[in-house]
C-alpha cells in the first residue's frame, strides 16, 4: 500500500511539473518568457582586462533618451573592456556579451537594445564614453 502512494505521488509530481513550465514558454536563448513590459538599464560599468572599473565618476543613464554615459580614466585601453549591464527584471541584451568589447571608436559609439520579459519592448541605448583629460 505504501508503495502504490509513494508511486502516485511521484506520477502526480511529474505530472505537476511539466505541465507548469509547458505555461510559460522558453525563447531561443532557454529565458524564460514573462508577462513583464519593463524595459530599461538600471545600471552600467566598463572593465578592463584586469576585470576592474575603468570608469571615473558617476554614469549617467538616461532611460527616457536611452543613453549611457561614462568618463574612462586616461590611458584606458578601449580596444579592450568588458560592459556590464544591469537589466530590470527578465529583460535580456543584444547582442549578447561574450567577452572583450572594442569601444575605441569613438564617433560611433556602440549599441545594445534591452528586451523585455514578454519579449514585447525593444529598446536601443547607445554608450558615450568620455575620456578623462591627463592630469
Amino acid at each position: 500500500m505504501k508503495k502504490i502512494f509513494s508511486i502516485l505521488f511521484y506520477g502526480m509530481a511529474v505530472m505537476l511539473f511539466s505541465t507548469a513550465c509547458s505555461d510559460n514558454p522558453i525563447d531561443e536563448d532557454g529565458l524564460l518568457i514573462t508577462d513583464r513590459d519593463e524595459c530599461y538599464v538600471s545600471n552600467f560599468d566598463l572593465a578592463g582586462t584586469d576585470h576592474l572599473t575603468v570608469k571615473v565618476g558617476d554614469v549617467i543613464i538616461d532611460n527616457n533618451a536611452c543613453t549611457i554615459n561614462i568618463t574612462v580614466a586616461y590611458g584606458t585601453d578601449l580596444q579592450h573592456l568588458y560592459p556590464k549591464f544591469s537589466l530590470v527584471t527578465d529583460a535580456k541584451l543584444e547582442p549578447k556579451i561574450t567577452g572583450i568589447t572594442d569601444f575605441s571608436d569613438l564617433a560611433n559609439p556602440r549599441q545594445y537594445t534591452v528586451i523585455s520579459g514578454s519579449r514585447r519592448v525593444r529598446k536601443t541605448y547607445t554608450i558615450y564614453i568620455t575620456v578623462q583629460e591627463p592630469v
